[in-house]
Protein backbone atom coordinates (compact mmCIF):
# COMPACT_ATOMS: atom_id res chain seq x y z
CA UNK A 1 0.00 0.00 0.00
CA UNK A 2 2.84 2.39 0.84
CA UNK A 3 4.54 1.71 -2.50
CA UNK A 4 1.34 2.55 -4.36
CA UNK A 5 0.88 5.76 -2.39
CA UNK A 6 4.51 6.76 -2.89
CA UNK A 7 4.28 6.13 -6.62
CA UNK A 8 0.99 8.04 -6.94
CA UNK A 9 2.28 11.02 -4.94
CA UNK A 10 5.47 11.14 -7.00
CA UNK A 11 3.51 10.84 -10.26
CA UNK A 12 1.02 13.55 -9.24
CA UNK A 13 3.70 16.09 -8.35
CA UNK A 14 5.73 15.05 -11.40
CA UNK A 15 2.77 15.82 -13.68
CA UNK A 16 2.34 19.19 -11.97
CA UNK A 17 6.05 19.98 -12.26
CA UNK A 18 6.68 18.80 -15.81
CA UNK A 19 3.28 19.27 -17.48
CA UNK A 20 1.12 21.82 -15.70
CA UNK A 21 3.76 24.43 -14.87
CA UNK A 22 4.88 26.01 -18.15
CA UNK A 23 8.53 25.64 -19.11
CA UNK A 24 9.01 29.38 -19.44
CA UNK A 25 7.04 31.87 -17.39
CA UNK A 26 7.84 35.43 -18.43
CA UNK A 27 8.89 37.76 -15.62
CA UNK A 28 6.58 40.79 -15.50
CA UNK A 29 8.31 44.13 -15.82
CA UNK A 30 7.12 45.34 -12.39
CA UNK A 31 8.99 42.54 -10.57
CA UNK A 32 12.55 43.62 -9.69
CA UNK A 33 15.49 41.56 -10.91
CA UNK A 34 16.43 40.23 -7.46
CA UNK A 35 12.92 38.86 -6.78
CA UNK A 36 12.16 35.21 -7.49
CA UNK A 37 10.31 34.41 -10.72
CA UNK A 38 6.53 33.78 -10.62
CA UNK A 39 6.93 30.03 -11.07
CA UNK A 40 9.36 29.57 -8.16
CA UNK A 41 6.83 28.56 -5.47
CA UNK A 42 4.85 26.12 -7.62
CA UNK A 43 8.10 24.50 -8.71
CA UNK A 44 9.46 24.36 -5.13
CA UNK A 45 6.27 22.75 -3.80
CA UNK A 46 6.19 20.27 -6.70
CA UNK A 47 9.81 19.26 -6.19
CA UNK A 48 9.22 18.88 -2.44
CA UNK A 49 6.13 16.74 -3.13
CA UNK A 50 8.12 14.52 -5.49
CA UNK A 51 10.91 14.12 -2.93
CA UNK A 52 8.40 13.17 -0.23
CA UNK A 53 6.72 10.70 -2.60
CA UNK A 54 10.06 9.13 -3.42
CA UNK A 55 10.88 9.00 0.30
CA UNK A 56 7.61 7.17 0.96
CA UNK A 57 8.35 4.83 -1.93
CA UNK A 58 11.84 4.13 -0.57
CA UNK A 59 10.61 3.60 2.98
CA UNK A 60 7.93 1.22 1.70
CA UNK A 61 10.62 -1.02 0.27
CA UNK A 62 12.27 -1.37 3.67
CA UNK A 63 11.38 -4.52 5.64
CA UNK A 64 11.77 -2.66 8.92
CA UNK A 65 9.20 -0.07 7.91
CA UNK A 66 6.77 -2.77 6.78
CA UNK A 67 7.06 -4.42 10.17
CA UNK A 68 6.27 -1.13 11.94
CA UNK A 69 3.37 -0.04 9.73
CA UNK A 70 1.32 -3.12 8.98
CA UNK A 71 -1.64 -1.98 6.83
CA UNK A 72 -3.89 -4.58 8.43
CA UNK A 73 -3.65 -2.76 11.79
CA UNK A 74 -5.46 0.39 10.64
CA UNK A 75 -7.57 0.32 13.80
CA UNK A 76 -4.45 1.16 15.84
CA UNK A 77 -3.80 4.21 13.67
CA UNK A 78 -7.30 5.64 13.95
CA UNK A 79 -7.70 4.73 17.62
CA UNK A 80 -11.20 4.26 18.97
CA UNK A 81 -12.83 6.43 16.30
CA UNK A 82 -15.20 4.40 14.11
CA UNK A 83 -14.75 4.51 10.35
CA UNK A 84 -18.12 6.23 9.62
CA UNK A 85 -17.12 9.08 11.94
CA UNK A 86 -13.82 9.48 10.11
CA UNK A 87 -15.59 9.51 6.75
CA UNK A 88 -18.05 12.11 8.03
CA UNK A 89 -15.17 14.29 9.22
CA UNK A 90 -13.54 13.91 5.82
CA UNK A 91 -16.76 15.05 4.13
CA UNK A 92 -16.98 18.07 6.42
CA UNK A 93 -13.34 18.88 5.66
CA UNK A 94 -13.97 18.83 1.91
CA UNK A 95 -17.01 21.08 2.44
CA UNK A 96 -14.93 23.44 4.62
CA UNK A 97 -12.29 23.80 1.89
CA UNK A 98 -15.00 24.46 -0.70
CA UNK A 99 -16.53 27.12 1.53
CA UNK A 100 -13.05 28.55 2.12
CA UNK A 101 -12.78 29.42 -1.57
CA UNK A 102 -16.03 31.39 -1.40
CA UNK A 103 -15.09 32.95 1.93
CA UNK A 104 -11.82 34.25 0.47
CA UNK A 105 -13.79 36.13 -2.18
CA UNK A 106 -16.19 37.54 0.42
CA UNK A 107 -14.15 38.02 3.62
CA UNK A 108 -10.61 38.09 2.30
CA UNK A 109 -7.73 35.68 2.75
CA UNK A 110 -6.87 36.47 6.36
CA UNK A 111 -10.33 36.05 7.92
CA UNK A 112 -11.16 33.06 5.72
CA UNK A 113 -7.90 31.35 6.77
CA UNK A 114 -8.68 31.92 10.43
CA UNK A 115 -12.16 30.45 10.02
CA UNK A 116 -10.81 27.47 8.08
CA UNK A 117 -8.22 26.76 10.76
CA UNK A 118 -10.87 26.92 13.50
CA UNK A 119 -13.06 24.47 11.58
CA UNK A 120 -10.12 22.12 10.98
CA UNK A 121 -9.17 22.19 14.67
CA UNK A 122 -12.76 21.35 15.62
CA UNK A 123 -12.90 18.50 13.09
CA UNK A 124 -9.63 16.97 14.22
CA UNK A 125 -10.62 17.11 17.87
CA UNK A 126 -7.96 19.58 19.02
CA UNK A 127 -10.62 22.01 20.16
CA UNK A 128 -10.55 20.64 23.73
CA UNK A 129 -8.02 23.32 24.66
CA UNK A 130 -10.18 26.15 23.38
CA UNK A 131 -7.98 29.11 24.29
CA UNK A 132 -4.80 27.60 22.88
CA UNK A 133 -6.61 26.51 19.71
CA UNK A 134 -8.20 29.93 19.30
CA UNK A 135 -4.84 31.66 19.75
CA UNK A 136 -3.23 29.35 17.18
CA UNK A 137 -6.15 29.82 14.76
CA UNK A 138 -5.77 33.60 14.96
CA UNK A 139 -1.99 33.97 15.35
CA UNK A 140 -0.78 31.51 12.71
CA UNK A 141 -2.66 32.98 9.73
CA UNK A 142 -1.89 36.49 10.97
CA UNK A 143 1.85 35.80 11.23
CA UNK A 144 1.94 34.10 7.84
CA UNK A 145 -0.02 36.98 6.31
CA UNK A 146 2.33 39.57 7.83
CA UNK A 147 5.42 37.65 6.70
CA UNK A 148 4.27 37.19 3.13
CA UNK A 149 2.81 40.68 2.76
CA UNK A 150 5.70 42.53 4.44
CA UNK A 151 8.83 40.51 3.74
CA UNK A 152 7.89 39.04 0.36
CA UNK A 153 5.50 41.79 -0.80
CA UNK A 154 2.82 39.24 -1.69
CA UNK A 155 -0.71 40.54 -2.15
CA UNK A 156 -3.67 38.52 -0.85
CA UNK A 157 -7.35 38.96 -1.71
CA UNK A 158 -9.07 41.48 0.58
CA UNK A 159 -12.61 40.29 -0.04
CA UNK A 160 -15.59 42.14 -1.45
CA UNK A 161 -17.33 42.56 1.92
CA UNK A 162 -14.29 44.14 3.56
CA UNK A 163 -13.68 46.34 0.52
CA UNK A 164 -17.28 47.57 0.72
CA UNK A 165 -16.76 48.39 4.41
CA UNK A 166 -13.56 50.28 3.57
CA UNK A 167 -11.15 47.97 5.38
Amino acid sequence: MGMTRGFLITALFGVVLFVLIPVYVPRPSFIPGFAPPPDMWPRAISILGMVLGLLLLGLSLSKKTQAIADPEDASEIRGDTPLPTLLLRFGWSVLAFALFVGAVMLLGFLLASMLLLIVMLVLTGYWRHKWVSLMVAVALPLLLYLFFSSALNTRFPTGSLLRALGV
